[in-house]
């Protein structure tokens, strides 16, 4: 099982301690140093006052953040958690995730999702209903930019031909794609155009607001990776060799329903349903104290799951 870390470029109200050069550096070091196989960030270029105000969060740019992540690590993965396709024109993304690839030595990890903060579109002048279609037809368009051959393609509000964008990736053919969504599209893109897909845990109450199905259990989890590899056979394709999941049971390292027991437990639980990565984060009101957080769980939890 590998682990992946969020850094808390979020905690914007704590510039020094989390969103500083200096901050991004010294947790990305540490994190390596632990054990921990990634780092990830999130992206929220403009957010709305209403959803920062019902419990929303800033960050910083993702491909700037993961660039320091970058520079101060050498096996470190630098994984997006993620990068809302719809919000950019895909030459410039394709043009991001190449640069960092290519600086990093082949780390990046490129998680997407289509969105959901209709407001945040609305700002951005991103079309919110056409979102699916737009991802879709982004994602083919970058893996053409990737390849470093000369394209030829034309669509709504663009025309590229005879365009070549180097460099490549150092990936080969291109960074690893993980797709982020509970919902059965989500998962068919996975499966059609993806390496890796990224559920995550969505009590009921949340599932209208971000336009995506709950996911409460295992047993959720369980029904969906079987629509999974039903749709991999239907259309002839293996199943994502990537499935990155949050793990919800054990409670948050530093809080008091902490379990190491029952966290290896629900991790060998994971490991068991294809779960090849999980999403893990700790707090800390200070770098001090989530650099503490971050050591106690990889000697608890990261660790002794290297050696189930």
């Amino acid at each position: 099982m590998r682990f992946s870390l969020r850094l808390p470029t979020d905690r914007v109200e704590l510039p020094a301690e989390f969103g500083s050069g200096v901050a991004v550096i010294e947790m990305a070091t540490v994190a390596e140093g632990l054990g921990y196989d990634a780092v990830f960030v999130t992206e929220h270029p403009l957010p709305s006052d209403e959803w920062m105000a019902s419990g929303g969060h800033h960050a910083l740019d993702p491909f700037v953040a993961l660039s320091f992540a970058a520079a101060a690590s050498e096996r470190l993965r630098l994984h997006t958690n993620l990068i809302v396709v719809p919000y950019h024109d895909p030459f410039v993304l394709a043009k991001a995730a190449a640069s960092l690839d290519a600086l990093s030595g082949g780390r990046l990890v490129l998680g997407v999702g289509a969105g959901y903060l209709e407001p945040e579109f609305r700002a951005l002048g991103a079309d919110f209903e056409g979102r699916n279609e737009r991802m879709d037809q982004a994602l083919s368009l970058m893996k053409q930019v990737w390849s470093g051959e000369s394209i030829d393609v034309s669509g709504e509000g663009f025309e590229a031909r005879g365009h070549t964008a180097l460099p490549r990736p150092a990936q080969k053919p291109h960074p690893p794609i993980w797709i982020g969504g509970n919902s059965k599209r989500a998962i068919r893109r996975a499966v059609e155009m993806a390496d890796g897909w990224m559920p995550f845990p969505n009590p009921g109450t949340h599932a209208g607001r971000r336009h995506t199905p709950a996911m409460e259990s295992l047993d959720d989890l369980r029904e969906r990776l079987d629509y999974m590899r039903e749709h991999a056979a239907a259309i002839g394709k293996p199943p994502p060799r990537d499935l990155i999941f949050m793990p919800i049971a054990g409670g948050q390292y530093g809080g008091p329903r902490f379990d190491a027991g029952r966290w290896l437990d629900h991790v060998a639980e994971l490991a068991e349903l294809g779960v090849t990565d999980l999403s893990v984060d700790v707090p800390g009101g200070s770098r001090f104290e989530w650099l503490a957080n971050a050591e106690g769980l990889a000697r608890a939890v990261v660790e002794p799951a290297a050696r189930l």
